[in-house]
């Protein structure tokens, strides 16, 4: 039996918006089990610098993530999609153990198979340390309120 998480390609633009959106709110958990089963046993990544496979390897990279990256909130919007690709570009706020915040800028080009799990990722990120009184995201931690306002409202 396989697992689904729809929904499944070709994407119209509707569907790549809500995609980008269920991982928006899945990565908004901060729960690394959660989120590593949105991806193929066999997912490859590239995040940044550091290359990860396999939803165990993705699972532990997330863990160590989020142990550094504090009060972490993301926002994700949709770039542009294609048949089985979606690109989006983000930017979270999180701060580390010393107390700097930091925005994260990105880009992501996801590919997924027919069961609409994720089983490529790319993502390009650079961090900016912002002072606390420069952060935009002052949700309560977990998923962005639909009121909120994305990145293109953000000027971001």
């Amino acid at each position: 039996m396989s697992e689904q998480r729809p929904p499944f390609p070709p994407f119209t633009r509707e569907t790549a918006i809500s995609k980008v959106r269920q991982a928006e709110d899945g990565w908004n958990t901060r729960d690394p089990e959660k989120v590593a089963l949105a991806y193929t046993p066999d997912s490859r990544w590239r995040n940044r610098a550091e290359f990860v496979t396999g939803r165990e390897e993705i699972r532990k990279f997330l863990t160590r993530k989020w142990d550094r990256e504090l009060d972490y909130r993301l926002v994700k919007e949709l770039w542009a999609f294609d048949g089985n690709r979606i690109a989006v570009r983000f930017a979270y706020e999180y701060h580390d153990d010393s107390g700097q915040w930091f925005r994260a800028y990105g880009n992501e080009n996801w590919e997924f198979d027919d069961d609409g799990l994720m089983r490529v990722r790319h993502a390009s990120i650079n961090d900016l340390p912002i002072a606390e009184e420069e952060r935009m995201y002052h949700w309560p931690l977990g998923r962005r309120p639909d009121d909120h306002p994305g990145l293109s409202d953000l000027g971001l």
